[in-house]
């Protein structure tokens, strides 16, 4: 049961698994099941530590009033048998659990609940495996395109392997908490904000694809610290404030080219259905000349942003 070994993976480090520009190695320790008792067993010792508590005192009473030093004995014996079998009584609140050691060896993790009996003489340490969650600081990075952006996300993640997060990190919510702030930071520079090209992904145009991104992103990076990453979404995501009305004026052309487009494709559809219409009833016969100045002005009419201004033609369509 060895406490350390040479690591064997890395994250963004040297591919062989060592830490770059060190010779050292990581605390390789897994989870496993430390020996408990349920409630009955937890019970019974309980109730056991009461007799020897009831009968230690029973026996200094009457080693005093007889001045036999052996009960004196066999009470110190009780007492330290209760006192043995109370280190080993405790109680776990559903989603907590135990880690276990002896002497500083880590013996094995406790998940039962309620009043649990372990091995007496050791020292346990309380780790939550509930789900968590928070949210990163507000980061500014260039994104692929080089323009600055603020963008922020919340993680939710629990504790998977008690003994590797207890051992294998100083601290593994303030390591979850830095890691992912990198991985939310290098994957935000590996896209644009807007405007991706062919088969490329922007900030905001795929946030789902983009949170599954982090969200792998930052389990490869808290896996050593026996981590589980549960979801990981994009909760803020904006310009840098320097260049916010630049870009928002971009945005705001784009919009108005897109509805010019679209005001053009059903004006031209109007006016091509009109003089169908228009000829194919017989109601009118237009020359290419004539044809040419009634296009122009139902486009004018159609596409202006003004109310156009009708005109009565009294005389002839030639004159």
């Amino acid at each position: 049961m060895p406490d350390t070994a040479p690591p064997q993976e890395s994250v963004g480090g040297d591919p062989s698994g060592r830490p770059v520009g060190h010779a050292g190695a990581r605390v390789d320790v897994a989870e496993r099941s430390a020996w408990s008792t349920g409630a009955g067993g937890a019970v019974i010792a309980l109730l056991f530590v009461l007799v020897a508590v009831a009968g230690a005192i029973l026996l200094f009473m009457e080693a005093e009033a007889s001045g036999v030093d052996a009960l004196g004995f066999l009470g110190a014996l009780c007492v330290g048998a209760a006192v043995l079998l109370l280190s080993g009584l405790a109680v776990i609140s559903p989603g907590q659990t135990r880690v276990v050691q002896l002497f500083g060896r880590y013996v094995g993790t406790v998940r039962r609940t309620g009043l649990v009996l372990t091995i007496p003489l050791t020292t346990r340490k309380n780790v939550s495996v509930r789900v968590r969650n928070f949210e990163t600081n507000e980061l500014k990075v260039n994104d692929a395109d080089g323009n600055p952006i603020n963008i922020a996300a919340i993680v939710v993640w629990q504790v998977a392997d008690t003994a590797t997060a207890t051992f294998a990190v100083e601290d593994y919510a303030d390591f979850v908490r830095v890691q992912s702030e990198s991985a939310l930071r290098h994957v935000a520079m590996s896209h644009p904000y807007d405007h991706a090209d062919d088969g490329e992904t922007s900030l905001r145009g795929a946030t789902d694809v983009i949170s599954a991104e982090i969200a792998a992103e930052v389990a490869a990076r808290v896996v050593i610290a026996g981590i589980e990453v549960i979801e990981a979404r994009i909760s803020n995501l904006a310009y840098a404030p320097e260049i916010a009305q630049a870009m928002l004026q971009r945005q705001q052309a784009g919009a108005i080219i897109a509805a010019r487009e679209r005001i053009v494709e059903g004006a031209v559809s109007m006016v091509e259905g009109a003089l169908g219409r228009l000829e194919a009833d017989g109601i009118v016969q237009l020359d290419d000349e004539r044809r040419a100045a009634m296009v122009s002005n139902l486009l004018v009419v159609l596409c202006g942003e003004s109310r156009a201004t009708p005109v009565v033609n009294a005389g002839s369509l030639y004159a």
